[in-house]
């Protein structure tokens, strides 16, 4: 025999939404005051009439003595004793004569409102929200989890990406943070307080370069060629530091190359780019090395020298400058400096000169092991190990760059401070 359906067309077991919503509540409020019974507003709403008397007891107020307005009402049976109303259905005073003909001196009031029963529900609904739906021993374990990751450095995004096992989205990391789980605070997230004012400073002489070589040139090229472009930037250490990283950030993998250099001249980038083409030799580097963006400052002024150490023949143009005080123009480069700057940080007495290669490897280790989201959690190193096979492989080992383990990244100073004092070598912070 079919299922008997309300005016809805569908039975209650065939709803895809069980709660009630704001305008049944209404529905069920109005139809009390009018005097219908329990099944003649199930009906209506098509609903059960057990639905329907659960919600009117769960969610009747006082009103009346103006104290206790607001208030849950009480148990039934303490209610029976104020009101027969209150002991069965309708288990409320609307639609009761006496208080509209002459009034009524039986206290408590209890009446049933829509408006304060969506709030309660709600609220009730907010509340079963709240907490973690797992046992002490689980919860335990995993905070642990998170707790590490973020003492190593790593981001939400990448814990939930790395540690599969723990069934957590980035967004359930933030909030179990945010809500103060295990004594952790926003403060345990470097991102998002990290950032401060920038310093303006006054601007560094703009080297001149030949207009083929112009940022307009090179937006004229293909986007799937300036896509797989390489850019090219030094990164300072504080105010008393002459030596630098030169820094080639690869587009497409987001690999990067952080390559200790005696100073901001152009013979110290000369000096550092000799150590790439070096690991690579002259048909390696023309193979990697297709197209390079690098910024305007005076350190990479000797564009004939830099293009030829980056294997450009005649007839072609490898080397590209981006316009004056544009760093967005390759910002790729520049928002990984960001992940440098986790090992290096700015400000903190950090001193470049005392930075050795061995330092810059476990830099560039670190750096290019951490899982990207626009890698699908793939790591830089791996990416550039597929885009160029042996060559990729040549440059890690000339440079010392090691995949590591999300396990083992450590993407705070100490990790450098701490390598170095095991290798029995002064701290880079005076």
């Amino acid at each position: 025999m079919p299922k008997k359906r309300g005016k809805g067309g569908k039975g209650p077991s065939e709803r895809s939404y069980a709660r009630l919503t704001r305008h049944e509540r209404q529905t069920i409020e109005r139809m009390l005051e009018r005097g219908r019974g329990c099944r003649e507003i199930a009906r209506e709403l098509d609903r059960a009439p057990s639905t329907v008397a659960n919600e009117v007891e769960r969610h009747r107020f006082v009103t009346s003595p103006r104290a206790r307005y607001g208030e849950p009402a009480p148990e039934a049976a303490a209610l029976a004793a104020a009101c027969p109303r209150l002991g069965s259905w309708p288990r409320c005073r609307n639609g009761c004569g006496h208080r509209r003909a002459y009034g009524c001196s039986r206290r408590p009031r209890v009446f049933y409102s829509a408006r304060m029963a969506q709030r309660a529900a709600d609220e009730e609904l907010r509340g079963s929200r709240r907490g973690i739906d797992e046992t002490e021993l689980s919860v335990a374990s995993k905070l642990d989890a998170i707790r590490g990751g973020l003492r190593r450095g790593m981001s939400p995004e990448q814990i939930a990406a790395t540690r599969p096992d723990l069934g957590l989205s980035a967004s359930t990391i933030y909030r179990w943070v945010a809500a103060g789980y295990a004594e952790m605070t926003n403060m345990d997230l470097r991102r998002k307080v990290g950032y401060r004012p920038r310093r303006r400073s006054a601007p560094r002489a703009a080297a001149r370069h030949s207009a083929r070589r112009s940022h307009e040139e090179f937006m004229r090229l293909a986007g799937d060629e300036r896509a797989g472009a390489w850019e090219m930037d030094t990164v300072e250490g504080s105010a008393a530091d002459s030596a630098r990283l030169l820094t080639l950030y690869h587009r497409p993998t987001s690999f990067q190359l952080a390559i200790p250099v005696a100073d901001g001249t152009c013979g110290a980038v000369l000096a550092g780019l000799g150590l790439v083409r070096e690991a690579l030799g002259a048909e390696g580097v023309r193979r990697v090395f297709r197209l390079v963006l690098t910024d305007n400052g005076s350190e990479f002024a000797d564009e004939a020298a830099i293009a030829a150490l980056l294997g450009e023949a005649a007839g072609e143009t490898r080397l590209f400058c981006c316009e004056g005080r544009r760093a967005d123009q390759k910002g790729g480069c520049e928002k990984n400096h960001v992940e440098i700057r986790k090992l290096l940080p700015k400000g903190r007495g950090l001193r470049l000169d005392r930075l050795s290669r061995a330092d810059a490897a476990l830099v560039m280790s670190q750096v290019d092991s951490e899982p990207r989201g626009k890698l699908a959690w793939r790591t830089p190193a791996e990416m550039l190990l597929a885009a160029f096979g042996d060559d990729a492989r040549a440059l890690l080992d000339a440079f010392g760059v090691e995949m590591l383990d999300p396990s083992e990244l450590d993407l705070t100073p100490g990790c450098v401070e701490r390598a170095r004092a095991e290798r029995g070598e002064a701290p880079l912070a005076d």
